[in-house]
């Protein structure tokens, strides 16, 4: 027997501790992990008579102390599953039940969880980043769309070719469904956008916030349960100071995504990717991207009047000069009226 203290448990049991799902057409290989208070376990298993691996989830309500509402959640997250085809959401296969227990059979992908410790580059990073974005994409082109709720480091699965899973749509919500006030926060702390905590309306900007919480976790090497680090005392993420070989740009687009009013954020996955694909992950700050970075959001309105007041000036200045009578000073001046697209003008103000 073997423990996993990120999953709580996990290991290879001795076979006859399985359950025993022969008739069910199973063959339980090992226990991948278990959360204990949800009741849940998580098994590989064999298709009897088959090559083929599938992922049986098992939600034992009695042993949880879980009400009808554990049940509507299993019976929703099946509804759910049925509906989808995409092949980086592993699918719905079968379920089955026995007295206090209900079971979700799935597709097995053979890749980790990000859950578990794992270091990736930047880049690797932002590959990942698209990979659950276009994941996200099909969700929400689904009629009515569909927004996952609980998007965190251990229900993400990524292989060695850096290609994303999304697994686990328990908490999985149909856009402008109603949701029981029990479920409100039945999200990840730190992972679940404020809208979700304080009962609002979630959009498909909701998920942007939860999938922006995890990357800044693979960016700074921070544990699930550690994401509280790196949020301030103005519940914003603050993370920028362990990462400076990021570039601006990524930061900017990663701080737009789990910015707490979901008006700010991105609308939706489509928006979030095109603007994200062009980025440059690694690199330095111009000047000018500098100069916007420390910048506070509240006085950017104020520097940018100061700069529209100056670039006026410095084009009436332009103007004033190409009044000149100097034929030769006027050819000059000519010209660098027209670096200005101010050409026109000028030749109107010399009477040409």
């Amino acid at each position: 027997m073997e423990l996993d203290m990120h999953n709580g448990y996990k290991g290879v049991i001795p076979l006859n501790h399985h359950p025993d799902f022969s008739e069910q057409g199973y063959q339980v290989i090992t226990e991948l992990g278990r959360n204990r208070e949800g009741g849940r376990i998580t098994y590989l298993a064999n298709v009897l008579n088959s090559n083929q691996q599938v992922v049986i989830k098992e939600f034992c309500f009695a042993r949880a102390g879980a009400d009808l509402s554990g049940v509507k959640a299993y019976e929703r997250e099946i509804e759910i599953l049925q509906q989808l085809n995409h092949s980086r959401i592993p699918h719905y296969v079968d379920c089955f039940e026995m007295p206090g227990v209900f079971y979700l059979v799935q597709e097995y992908k053979n890749a980790p969880s990000l859950g578990l410790r794992r270091s990736f580059h930047p880049e690797e990073i932002k590959q990942i980043a698209l990979s659950i974005l276009e994941i996200l994409i099909y969700l929400q082109k689904q009629v009515p769309s569909i927004i996952h709720r609980d998007i965190k480091p251990e229900n993400i699965l990524v292989d060695e070719q850096l290609n994303a899973y999304l697994v686990d749509f328990g908490l999985a919500r149909i856009q402008g469904a109603k949701i029981a006030l029990s479920s409100f926060v039945a999200g990840t702390p730190g992972f679940m956008p404020p809208e979700e905590q304080f009962g609002h309306s979630l959009t498909e900007a909701s998920d942007l916030y939860s999938l922006g919480a995890t990357l800044i976790c693979l960016l700074t090497s921070t544990r699930s349960v550690e994401i509280g680090k790196l949020i301030d005392d103005n519940y914003r993420f603050n993370f920028q100071k362990l990462v400076p070989q990021i570039s601006p740009r990524f930061q900017s687009w990663l701080m737009k995504m789990v910015e707490p009013n979901q008006k700010r954020r991105y609308a939706n996955a489509a928006v979030a990717l095109k603007v994200l694909k062009p980025i440059e992950v690694v690199g330095t700050a111009t000047g000018i991207d500098t100069l916007v970075n420390i910048i506070k959001p509240r006085k950017r309105a104020t520097v940018l009047g100061l700069a529209t007041v100056v670039t006026l000036a410095a084009l009436e200045a332009t103007l004033m000069s190409c009044q000149s009578g100097d034929p030769v000073r006027e050819l000059l001046e000519a010209r660098e009226c027209q670096s200005f697209y101010l050409n026109a003008s000028c030749q109107e103000n010399n009477g040409h």
